[in-house]
Parts: C-alpha cells; structure tokens; sequence
C-alpha cells in the first residue's frame, strides 16, 4: 500500500507541477512577446503617460494593452498579479525532486560506481550544492558584472558546467539533469520572490502615494524576468530529459547537458529578437543545426551495426540474466518494492517478449546502461555483453 501511495504522489506531484510549468512559461513568453512588441503610442496616450500600446485579436475579440512609464494616476480596483505560477512549479517541482532523488536515493541518486557517498551524505551535498548555487547567483545579480550582459551570461554558463561537472562526479546519470533543472528552477523562482514582486510592491506602493517610482527598481525586476525567459527552453528539456537515456547516460554526458542550455538559450534569443522585429534567421538555423549537430556526435553509432558474433548465447543463458535484473520491475506483477506495475508497462515475463522488446533491451542495457534502475542488482559488464551477444545473434537470424 505504501509503494501505491508513493506512485500516487509522484502522478499528482508531475500532473501539477507540469500544469503550473505550462502556466509560468506561458507567461513569460507572453509577456517577452508583449514587451517587444509595444508600439509608440498616439500622443493623447502618450499625455496620459503610457509608453506603449498594442491592439490584438483572440477567441473572437479584440484586445488593447498599455503599458504606463511609471504607472497610471489612480490604481486600478482590480490588479492582477503573476506569481502563484512561479511558486507552485518551485513547490511541486521541489516535492517531486525530493520524493525522486531523497526518498528514492538509492534507486535515483547514489550511483557506487561513482562515488561511497552515504545517503545522508549525497542529500546534503545535493541540497547545499543547490542553495551554495542559487546564493552565487544572487551575488552576481547584485554585481557590477550583471551590467555587461556577455560577459556575465558567460559567467553564469561556466558556473552551470562546474556545478554540472560535479554533479556528474558525485551522482548517477539521470540525477544530473534533473540536479541542473532544480537549481535553475530555484534560481528563476527566487528572480519572482526576491526581485521582481518586491519591485512590483514597490511600483504599487509609490503610484498609490502619488510619487514618482525610482525607474531603477523596476529595471532590476525587468532584467530578472529576461534571465527567467532565456531560461526556459532549457528548462523544458531538462525536465524532458529523464525520458531520453542517451543524453545523460553517454561518457560526456554533462557536456551534453552544458551544450544545450547554450543551444537553447541561442534559439531563444532568436525568438527575443524577432519580437523586437528584428530577424536573424540565421541565429535560428545555427541553433537547430547545432542541436543536431549534438544529437549526431552523441549517436551510439555501434549499436546500429549489424553484428556477427561466432559466440554463440542460448535463449535460456539470456533468459538466466533478464529473469535476474529485468523482471523484478518489468513484470505483471512486479517483485520490486519501488513498483506496484511494471514502469511504462514494458514487461518481459517471457523469453518471447524479451525477443519481441530486444531493441529497448539493448538500448538501455547495453548502449545506454541505464538499467537495471541505478544497478540495484549489479548487473556485470559480462552480463551485458552476454545480452549484447544474445541480442545481435537474434537480429542477424531475422534479418534486421
């Protein structure tokens, strides 16, 4: 029953967290959008002291947005504030990491290849890596670095491959990323709570006093929510990333993850661009080209060769070893106590299956060697090979 409870926490925890993920990306680049789009506005408007204007259609109507230098004579009765999307995904998104990577540790976070961390050990250290991460941040934001916009992005994206390195030397594969995406999330959160609503409380506070707002603080905020927005394409992927193994799992897998931050922040800057009605198609094409350009030096290359092996491995020497490390999780009914049902519904109850699934099988334990889930079982090197054998004998007597 505790097992079906902790699933049950994990479905609600992602269903909310992607929901709320969806509604603070939507915002920002909504707002990135509406930014760079405002037009100078008539003059009458323009008396009134709004600096921007645009006219949009949607749904069947017609919209008009304004944005005032400082702020309007008189507050509206009716405000509307964004920021509950920002600290629900932080909330969700810390509760699912935790309920993952800590209560889960020894599945997701230790890897004993790697290091003898204890697990009370590996959960501090990832929990003051993220904050020691999150307080450098801050820091740099406050310094006389954050008004060179070069160099302090080259700053922040040679920290970010440090943090990754270590990462990466502390803890399994696929706890990587998603170590990354927590202390970029936190870092973008922490933009809304520290910075950009204190700054919006200020805006309020001096319109309703009727004195001029010092433009500076609102300038802080601005570039705080553009931080946020070069941020998200690769905060989308990280959170996608734990479903595509070859990623995280190859030799310079963090290498991997540092390139398409860059990448993704290059393409979002394309987008920033052509909002402001300038476009650079070329910075888009470089972009996509240079995510395929990563895709193809990270292919494992040997995997879709065509193997002929004089070694020969029975069905039932294969089967010894699935029935070993496999069919614990990826059964009808699993033994584990991780899963009350196979994950992804991938079961391999038969050696007819683990035929049929032999693909996936040689992805993920032998190529990838991501399974079994954080080697709980000790698969071998030779384990793997016999599979690797088993399998490539197998496509080569039907012909693949």
């Amino acid at each position: 029953m505790g097992n079906y409870l902790i699933e049950i926490a994990h479905l609600v925890l992602r269903y909310f967290h992607v929901i709320a993920g969806i509604a603070w990306i939507g915002a920002s680049f909504y707002f990135a959008w509406l930014d760079n789009s405002l037009q100078t506005p008539p003059k009458e408007k323009q008396d009134k002291g709004i600096k921007g204007d645009l006219w949009a259609i949607h749904g069947g109507g017609f919209y008009e947005v304004a944005k005032y230098t400082n702020g309007p004579e008189k507050m509206p009765t009716t405000l509307h504030w964004f920021k509950w999307e920002a600290y629900t995904s932080w909330i969700t998104g810390i509760l699912l990491f935790s309920l993952l990577y800590y209560v889960g540790a020894d599945a997701n976070l230790l890897d004993s290849a790697k290091s003898d961390l204890s697990k009370f050990a590996a959960i501090t250290t990832s929990l003051a890596s993220i904050a020691i991460g999150y307080i450098v941040y801050r820091l740099l934001c406050n310094s006389p670095l954050v008004k060179n916009g070069y160099l302090f992005t080259a700053t922040i994206i040679a920290l970010l491959a440090l943090w990754t390195w270590g990462f990466d030397q502390l803890f399994a594969d696929k706890a990587v990323y998603i170590h990354i995406g927590a202390l970029i999330g936190t870092c973008m959160s922490g933009n809304v709570f520290q910075v950009i609503m204190p700054g919006q409380r200020y805006l309020v506070k001096e319109v309703e006093a009727g004195r001029i707002p010092d433009p500076a603080v609102g300038l802080k905020a601005k570039l705080c929510s553009i931080h946020n927005n070069y941020a998200t394409l690769p905060i989308i992927f990280i959170m996608l990333s734990n479903h595509f193994s070859h990623t995280y799992t190859h030799q310079y897998g963090w290498v991997v993850l540092v390139a398409l931050i860059v990448i993704g922040m290059w393409i979002r800057h394309y987008f920033n661009l052509k909002h402001r009605h300038i476009n650079k198609p070329s910075i888009l094409v470089s972009g996509i080209a240079a995510f395929f350009a990563v895709m193809l030096a990270i292919a494992p290359w040997e995997s879709f060769e065509t193997k002929v092996n004089t070694v020969q491995v029975s069905d039932q020497q294969a089967w010894t070893i699935i029935e070993q490390h496999c069919t614990e999780c990826h059964s009808a009914t699993p033994t584990s106590p991780l899963f009350t049902s196979a994950p992804l519904g991938f079961t391999i109850d038969s050696i007819e299956a683990a035929q049929t699934h032999s693909d996936n099988i040689y992805t993920r334990a032998v190529i990838n060697q991501d399974m079994p889930l954080g080697n709980m079982n000790n698969m071998t090197p030779e384990e793997r090979k016999t599979l690797a054998i088993w399998i490539e004998n197998y496509r080569v007597a039907k012909g693949k």
